[in-house]
């Protein structure tokens, strides 16, 4: 016994010292590494911070150097620039800091007009709308000089076209050559082939990096429908940012992330899509000289540049229009961008908008009209729906037959709601007619009519289509107008009261259609049934012009096939007891 504790004293002390060592090994082996690479991440982050702080003070100092008032054509001229020139895109790149910030669309007009100008993308910084994208390296080594907003580059062409890049130079008098190789596809894509050559005898560490920045004035405007702001698809995920969340959360952050980001608008795009893996992404709003600005940047994991080597990366920049079969072909290829064509907003219903849009988009390839492609789609989502549709229309026909039955019992029984109830349930179980069933040709018709007010509303393919007559652009409401006798009349109607030719069809079918519907038997829904056709109308009269064609020449082919399908059954039951 008296042995035992001195045993117990030496295990114990052992352990101890185990542990002990173990702790120590641990810390050396596993914890320093970590703390030491941290302690490296957070000095480069300072770097980073620092050095975009400098340069964000330089574009201050360079704007409040440039009169406010100067007009777009002034402030294209503050920089040499080479020309941008093909089919879909007219513009410059401007050789001082090397920026994409002149870009138009050579497809699209601002309005319906010939002669209107050119949508215009992108503008210089400074301007009320400035837009500018850019690639360049920030050095982490202290007294390293790199490009920054006022360097001047060379350039060894003075246009860039599809199939004949140009490569832009700059020198930092140390020994690093700068290389920036820009090409462009008979689309909306460009690529940066971007290089840095060490003629220095020492090593330098460099991180690059790249940003699309816009000032944006409207950025409260905030649309239910659509999302327009920032957005970015990082480790195949989709991730949407509003404007004012961004102003009252703060930036959105991504580490160690592979994918693109960027700014989306409406029918309008621009995004980076750096060719590597493994950066951070950071999506931030700003106010920079009395302008709101958002900012989508990434930067690439530092890199260090041994004497005479070169290091290289690439990154691909889309400036243009949502052309779904354009993002389609990106993000099918190769190397495949991943969800690229999500930039269009289609919504929770993607699976039934996107095969909606490409089938209109079939029809119009063939018709050569939007507004006739809207009414062979609507024969085929008939068609699709004609048997669920045909057993509700042959519901409501039973109905309609019952309503003298149903009305004498309402007579006979007077209040008593309960004996009311239970002898309806007879009649339609004697009858065997199901009430609801009535309801079906309209409920099945609301996912439809969802997805196709997405697609009127957010492809560009729908932007100033016109149909026929007055109806220039089936993407905006029906210009025409009732209370002003379709413009007859010389006063401006309010835009509360624009109802057009269109929307007013659209509630005369609509009228049609309910009086072949059996009434309700609640006096209140019977109303509320009559005065649905001039609410639809004053609502759909706000909405885009191929929405209310699509929902006029719906009803159209319902009250055909309503009719058709009345006559049929009252053919067949000439003797029904309800007649």
């Amino acid at each position: 016994m008296n042995n035992s504790k001195p045993i117990d004293q030496r295990n114990l002390i052992l352990a101890v010292i185990l542990s002990t060592l173990l702790v120590i090994v641990w810390q050396v082996l596993v914890e320093a590494p970590k703390r030491k690479e941290l302690a490296k991440w957070h000095t480069m982050e300072q770097q980073k911070k620092e050095l975009v702080q400098k340069r964000e003070a330089a574009e201050h100092r360079q704007e409040e150097a440039v009169p406010a008032t100067l007009a777009p054509a002034q402030r294209l001229a503050l920089s040499p620039r080479i020309a941008i020139t093909s089919g879909k895109l007219h513009g410059s790149i401007a050789l001082k800091g090397l920026r994409f910030d002149d870009l138009r669309l050579a497809r699209y007009r601002e309005t319906v007009a010939p002669d209107s100008p050119e949508v215009t993308l992108l503008a210089p910084q400074g301007a009320p709308d400035g837009y500018f994208a850019q690639v360049g390296w920030l050095a982490t080594d202290k007294g390293v000089q790199v490009p920054g907003d006022q360097s001047l580059w060379q350039a060894d062409h003075r246009e860039l076209t599809p199939g004949h890049p140009v490569t832009f130079h700059w020198e930092n008098g140390q020994g690093l050559n700068f290389v920036v190789t820009a090409s462009l596809d008979n689309d909306y894509m460009f690529t940066l082939a971007q290089k840095v050559e060490n003629h220095a005898p020492a090593a330098v560490k460099l991180v690059p990096y790249g940003f699309i920045n816009r000032a944006y004035a409207d950025a409260g405007k905030y649309t239910a429908i659509l999302h327009e702001g920032p957005l970015a698809v990082l480790d195949g995920t989709l991730s949407e940012m509003r404007y004012k969340a961004l102003r009252t959360d703060g930036p959105k952050r991504f580490d160690n992330a592979s994918g693109w980001l960027g700014i989306t608008d409406k029918y309008w795009l621009t995004a980076l899509v750096p060719d590597a893996s493994g950066f951070k992404a950071d999506v931030s709003y700003y106010q920079g000289h009395g302008q709101d600005r958002y900012q989508a940047e990434y930067s690439l994991p530092e890199v260090s540049v041994a004497p005479a080597s070169v290091q290289e990366n690439s990154t691909r920049f889309f400036a243009g229009a949502k052309e779904l079969n354009v993002l389609d072909a990106y993000a099918q290829g190769n190397p495949p961008i991943p969800l690229f064509d999500r930039a269009v907003d289609f919504g929770m219903l993607y699976f039934l908008t996107k095969p909606m849009f490409l089938l209109l988009n079939f029809f119009y390839a063939h018709v050569g009209n939007f507004g006739i492609a809207i009414m062979l789609l609507t024969i085929v989502v008939k068609l699709c729906m004609f048997p669920l549709a045909n057993k509700g229309y042959h519901a409501a026909s039973q109905m309609r037959a019952l309503q003298p039955e149903i009305q004498n019992l309402k007579e006979s029984l007077g209040d008593d709601k309960a004996r009311m109830q239970q002898e309806l349930m007879k009649l339609y179980k004697r009858e065997k007619v199901n009430p609801a069933a009535g309801c079906f040709p309209i409920v099945v018709q609301l996912p439809v009519f969802f997805a196709l007010y997405k697609v009127f509303y957010v492809t560009i393919e729908m932007r100033q289509a016109p149909f026929f007559g007055w109806l220039h652009d089936l993407s905006m409401p029906d210009p025409s107008n009732l209370f002003t006798l379709f413009g007859l009349a010389p006063w401006p109607a309010p835009i509360t009261l624009q109802v057009g030719m269109l929307p007013i069809l659209m509630g005369i079918t609509m009228a049609l259609q309910m009086r072949l519907q059996p009434k309700p038997p609640d006096p209140t829904q019977a109303k509320v049934m009559q005065i649905m056709p001039y609410f639809m109308t004053f609502v759909l009269a706000k909405m885009p012009a191929g929405l209310v064609l699509y929902w006029t020449w719906s009803n159209t082919l319902s009250i055909a096939q309503q009719w058709v399908i009345t006559r049929r059954y009252n053919a067949k039951h000439p003797d029904h007891p309800a007649k």
